[in-house]
């Protein structure tokens, strides 16, 4: 009885170290630097999310974007499915930052911060 109680604990003690959280790792933003977003913007499924202001928005903006200021952020669901690619960014990096997190927090796992406008080399409208 001993030997089988023992064999029964070792067991579950194995299987408790199995099912550790390595094994359920959550998915991250990748930060991106301009040129690589602009080159995953030519594919037209990919969502380019200003997190702006309307008025930041307004005085100009990366073509084909889609404004979804910061704190409006929880209507995503109106502008992208979680299977979307979605390229983010701000007027400096720090608010698409958050964007990204709150977009994987909220389990969309193809996001992509590539920082401000303020150092977009291309084209604005």
């Amino acid at each position: 009885m001993k030997g089988k109680l023992m064999k029964l604990l070792a067991m579950c003690c194995l299987l408790s170290a199995c099912t550790g959280t390595d094994t359920a790792k959550q998915a991250e933003y990748q930060r991106i630097d301009a040129q690589k977003a602009k080159e995953m913007m030519q594919d037209s499924s990919v969502i380019v999310l200003d997190v702006r202001t309307q008025e930041e928005y307004a005085q100009g903006h990366i073509p084909n974007a889609e404004l979804l200021p910061l704190d409006q952020i929880e209507k995503i669901s109106e502008v992208a499915e979680k299977d979307k690619t979605i390229l983010v960014y701000c007027r400096s990096g720090n608010r698409s930052a958050q964007a990204a997190h709150y977009l994987i927090e909220s389990g969309y796992e193809n996001v992509y911060d590539f920082g401000g406008i303020l150092s977009w080399p291309y084209e604005i409208e």
